[in-house]
């Protein structure tokens, strides 16, 4: 890379030095020559060399001193070029009335000598100075009666700079699609001189066009040959490219590069405290993280945006950073702050649709221009008009004045009544663009009223829900539950139990005791998660001794049903709340024993997998399809019967996962039909870092 920059410095150093040689040799020529047609033509050669290395002090010294010998001479085409180069000279120094002055006496001679081409330049020079200076109108017509005779004689040179005008003039009047004609054109041009500024910005306005067109695969095309370019070297351009192009990926979702290129552009204008590109950058950034649901990332990124738009005064970025920032406070279901946005994009919006609308009235306003040949010739000899005497010139002067004066009076009301036409006209407009915002408002309050009530509606009837399984499960298998510990109750006080059967019935009393106990800690828990008030207290605890307590609730029940227990737990500790982690595992145990027959075996274990803590309950029991796996954790209502017809609430391993997840852990399960069940849980050994 240094060795080509070297080698372009050095070209650019010789040919500067081969101009500079040149100069100088025609210069030496000059002084020997005599007065005469020649030594004008060597001084155009000289004036053309000073203003393409843009000397321009040197070439107009040059121009005054070949501009006396021509007039002296009456050396016409002289006179002519050396009129045009002057005008050049001028524009380039933006004096542009004496630029305009001389650009149409050389037109006027270069008319009289039937020089098209100098006449097809002259119109090229004058549309640039004129799109330059914003009269797009005017400068599209002067350049496009400058094109056909440009490209008749393939001067690529000048097309370029003819095709970069219109193309320019087309864009800001908002003809994209001749925009891009003539964008098409310029590179092409562009291309074949080697002109890699003008191809860049060619190809840069080519992207912003199509992406505005909603042709966005074309507008990364062309995004793209600007950063495979030389120029992507140069910070100032990819701050402002890659952005955009980040931009358009995001067009297609593909988050991933979206990123890359946006965070690039990113850190290149936060480098260079490039506004502009920072403000796109921030702005394409905050539409991303909304997407992902990254809303305080995305609000950060929209805010610091929104004051760069301001602070710049980019109505288009403005406008785009009020839609998402109303989109933002949407999702967050801050309604009332949505609206506000709401508002102030649909007032901008309108405000530039206005000026858009002010701007094309402008520009479409008719301009006398002579575009045919025949306009292009110079106006006739005063001197070969007939004699009049002063009475006829007199009489027909004061007709004319009568009838101008009609004219005028005629002109006058027309133009009174049109005035008054179009200022009800615009009051009328006004008043229905105000009826129409008021609408939009009303109908955006009474969308958010109908959000707001939907959610309240669905909150209600979650609740409403959560009510009905409360009762159905109290009133049949809390129920049952206790009913039976009352029968018990009732047997042993009226006397009616001897000691041995006493003694034979504690092992069931104590089942439904336990059963009762397990319904209650779930029907809690459950019914505060769905309330949405289930707080998690995270504390360090040993696993080994929550597994051995809860064995000792379930041992004279595993005995009666003659399963075994097998304890592998380790002494290791887990960061969660114990409470809930003693529910979790209660019921886990109740679940293999519901499903395990007289011979089978739960083991309880522990181990460690990267820095957490994993404990698991299998059983050798009946096992689970893979139907009924899929549906463990995903329903609060389904349960199966166990294998000695023991029944289930269907609540167990709902309110297992949640109070799992509320933990910053996991809950997964593998099982084969007449093989057996494993229950995992993973949890943090250690307090999450902020």
């Amino acid at each position: 890379m240094r060795r080509l920059i070297t080698l372009i410095l050095l070209s650019s150093i010789s040919i500067g030095f081969s101009q500079t040689d040149e100069i100088d040799s025609l210069a030496l020529q000059l002084a020997f020559q005599a007065q005469d047609s020649l030594k004008i033509d060597t001084s155009l050669k000289i004036i053309k060399s000073l203003y393409k290395i843009n000397d321009y002090d040197r070439a107009i010294k040059y121009i005054i001193e070949s501009e006396k010998l021509s007039n002296a001479l009456n050396h016409e085409k002289g006179i002519a070029e050396i009129t045009y180069y002057k005008a050049l000279v001028y524009a380039e120094k933006n004096d542009y009335i004496n630029a305009v002055s001389g650009y149409s006496k050389a037109k006027m001679l270069f008319n009289t000598l039937k020089d098209t081409l100098g006449v097809a330049k002259v119109n090229n020079s004058i549309g640039l100075i004129e799109i330059k200076r914003g009269n797009y109108a005017k400068g599209l017509q002067f350049s496009l009666a400058a094109i056909k005779e440009l490209e008749k004689r393939h001067l690529i040179t000048d097309l370029n700079l003819a095709y970069s005008n219109l193309a320019k003039a087309y864009y800001n009047i908002n003809a994209y699609d001749k925009a891009i004609t003539f964008y098409l054109k310029a590179a092409d041009v562009q291309e074949k001189l080697n002109d890699t500024a003008g191809l860049n910005e060619s190809n840069n306005k080519l992207a912003e066009l199509y992406s505005q067109k909603k042709e966005h695969r074309k507008a990364i095309e062309y995004y793209e040959k600007v950063l495979d370019s030389d120029a992507s070297n140069n910070d100032s351009i990819r701050g402002r490219i890659l952005p955009k192009l980040g931009g358009e990926y995001l067009k297609f979702n593909d988050y991933a590069k979206a990123t890359k290129y946006l965070i690039q552009g990113f850190n290149i204008n936060r480098r260079t405290n490039d506004k502009a590109g920072l403000l796109t950058a921030l702005n394409n950034l905050g539409d991303l993280n909304l997407r992902q649901n990254r809303l305080n990332i995305a609000e950060k990124q929209l805010l610091e945006a929104g004051n760069i738009a301001n602070d710049i005064d980019n109505k288009t970025e403005l406008l785009r950073y009020y839609k998402l920032m109303k989109t933002l406070d949407s999702t967050r279901r801050r309604f009332d702050r949505a609206f506000v946005w709401q508002r102030e994009y649909y007032d901008l919006s309108n405000s530039l649709r206005r000026n858009e609308v002010n701007l094309n009235t402008n520009i479409y306003e008719p301009i006398e221009l002579e575009l045919q040949t025949s306009l292009d010739k110079t106006s006739v000899d005063t001197n070969t008009k007939p004699q009049i005497t002063t009475t006829e010139y007199t009489s027909d002067n004061n007709e004319k004045l009568k009838k101008y004066k009609l004219i005028f009076y005629a002109l006058l009301a027309a133009l009174a009544m049109v005035s008054t036409f179009l200022i009800l006209i615009y009051f009328k407009r006004n008043s229905n663009i105000k009826y129409m915002q008021e609408l939009e408002e009303k109908n955006i309050k009474i969308e958010l009223q109908n959000e707001a009530f939907a959610e309240q509606t669905k909150h209600l009837e979650n609740v409403n829900n959560v009510k009905d399984k409360l009762f159905s499960i109290v009133s049949h298998d809390l129920k049952d539950s206790l009913s039976s510990i009352n029968g018990f109750i009732d047997l042993l006080k009226d006397g009616s139990l001897s000691r041995e059967e006493f003694d034979n019935l504690i092992p069931e009393l104590s089942e439904n005791a336990n059963n009762a106990s397990l319904l209650l800690f779930n029907l809690l828990n459950w019914s505060k998660s769905q309330m949405q008030s289930l707080e998690p207290k995270p504390s360090l605890f040993d696993v080994q001794e929550v597994f051995e307590d809860k064995i000792k609730l379930i041992e004279q029940r595993m005995e009666s049903k003659g399963i075994t227990l097998v304890d592998h737990s380790l002494r290791d500790f887990a960061y969660a709340d114990r409470s809930m982690f003693e529910i979790i595992i209660q019921n886990l145990l109740a679940n293999a024993l519901k499903f395990c027959e007289s011979g089978d075996t739960i083991t309880v274990s522990n181990h460690i997998s990267n820095g957490n803590c994993i404990a698991s309950v299998a059983d050798t029991g009946i096992g689970i399809s893979k139907q009924n796996i899929e549906k463990l954790f995903k329903s609060n209502s389904f349960t199966t019967m166990g294998t000695d017809n023991e029944k289930g609430t269907g609540l167990g391993l709902s309110i297992c996962k949640e109070l799992v997840e509320l933990n910053n852990g996991k809950i997964w399960v593998e099982s084969t039909q007449g093989v057996g069940t494993t229950f995992y849980v993973q949890l943090p050994k250690y307090k999450p870092s902020s």
